[in-house]
């Protein structure tokens, strides 16, 4: 098992821990309105008594989160959908699910539910320690929703020794089968449409590895993940930071990460499909393995991609802005002229909510580059073109 005493910055509360912290939570002035948002048809007292009742990190889970997250389901996605969950179910041991990121919050989220309604044990999350530095009573519900403290924002020295115990305590959790546990790709979600894996990302967890190359990531049951939405969570607040971004260093302002939460729970996404793809096999880390140095992680890097964007369920939204950033009609077939008319109302729509200041030619042509780039991305896959060439 894991010894939890050497990770105890990071790792997340058991369960007396977290009962404790969930009642300091059921005591914040929010939860009675978060409680008649969330659950209209029940007492206005209905959340604060779940938080007040749970007894371990499981009932919390099934008795608030998963409510929490079908309510969302059920009230902005009109259709959800997932497929390869029989990749997991044929996996011995514990897992590292490894995801592309596109909303803060829902993709580990959505993906526990799917675990939940499988009977799969759910994971542990890894999550940036910029969302807990928010307020106490976020840390509070994300460590006792498993969640594991990434931690952002430090020196170059602080950030491997960070690192080196964020690998150890992945390594120890997933092959002493205490734990499964989801990891985005990449630091931060993606904000144009394209997902690759951060070669960073795959150093780090080869570094806690005593065995060879291979034998360390085989034995981490690498799963590649893949989430599609319709309509993108925070949409217009990733054409913003792209463009900003363009002429000066982007700094985020001191909520922003809460009010990107708030606003990818809230907002419509139409349809959205989550995909499992095939673990990465014996074979492919092998060829890996024979590569030399940063080329072996080039090759885990590009299998994990290959995975991801064969996983993706592309969408009217994604073939129509295609076409309008192409100026032509390839995809015209899959989608009429009354969706492309309700697809440049809702980014008209979308483009208002930000400064008058901000150039409307490029904020627009940044956010229609946000959806079509999956398609690309599949092109690229499918033709067998690199994919990691620049597509903004």
């Amino acid at each position: 098992m894991v010894e939890t005493s050497e990770f105890e910055s990071i790792c997340p509360y058991n369960d007396e821990e977290a009962v404790a912290a969930l009642n300091k939570v059921a005591n914040h002035p929010a939860v009675l309105a978060i409680s008649e948002y969330l659950f209209p048809d029940q007492p206005v007292t209905y959340l604060r008594n779940a938080l007040k009742s749970v007894r371990s990190i499981d009932e919390f889970q099934e008795v608030v989160m998963n409510d929490a997250v079908t309510w969302c389901i059920d009230h902005t996605v009109h259709n959800f959908s997932y497929d390869g969950i029989s990749y997991i179910k044929g996996i011995r041991g514990k897992f590292l699910a490894m995801s592309n990121h596109r909303d803060i919050i829902l993709d580990p989220a959505i993906t526990q539910l799917v675990f939940y309604r499988n009977g799969i044990p759910m994971t542990e999350i890894c999550v940036g320690d910029n969302l807990i530095k928010q307020s106490k009573t976020v840390e509070y519900l994300l460590r006792s929703n498993r969640m594991i403290k990434v931690i952002r924002g430090i020196s170059a020295r602080d950030l491997y020794l960070s690192s080196q115990m964020l690998s150890r305590y992945i390594r120890q959790t997933i092959t002493s089968g205490k734990a499964s546990i989801w990891l985005a790709q990449r630091q931060g979600r993606t904000k144009d449409g394209i997902d690759t894996t951060e070669q960073g990302l795959l150093k780090m967890l080869d570094m806690s590895g005593e065995k060879s190359f291979q034998e360390n990531f085989m034995e981490l049951n690498i799963v590649p993940l893949s989430i599609s939405y319709e309509y993108e969570p925070c949409d217009i607040r990733k054409a913003r930071e792209i463009l900003i971004s363009r002429t000066r260093k982007y700094v985020k302002s001191h909520h922003e990460d809460m009010h990107s939460i708030v606003m990818g729970i809230r907002q419509k996404k139409g349809n959205v499909h989550l995909n499992f793809g095939l673990p990465l096999t014996y074979d492919e880390i092998e060829v890996a393995s024979k590569c030399d140095k940063n080329d072996r992680y080039q090759a885990i890097r590009h299998a994990v991609d290959k995975r991801v964007i064969a996983g993706y369920h592309l969408w009217k939204t994604n073939y129509i802005a295609y076409d309008l950033v192409g100026g032509g009609n390839k995809y015209s077939d899959l989608y009429g002229p009354e969706d492309v008319e309700s697809f440049k109302a809702y980014m008209e729509h979308r483009l208002d909510k930000v400064e008058k200041r901000l150039d409307r030619d490029e904020l627009r042509n940044i956010f229609l580059h946000i959806y079509s780039n999956p398609v690309l991305s599949k092109e690229r896959l499918a033709s067998g073109e690199p994919l990691r060439q620049e597509q903004v």
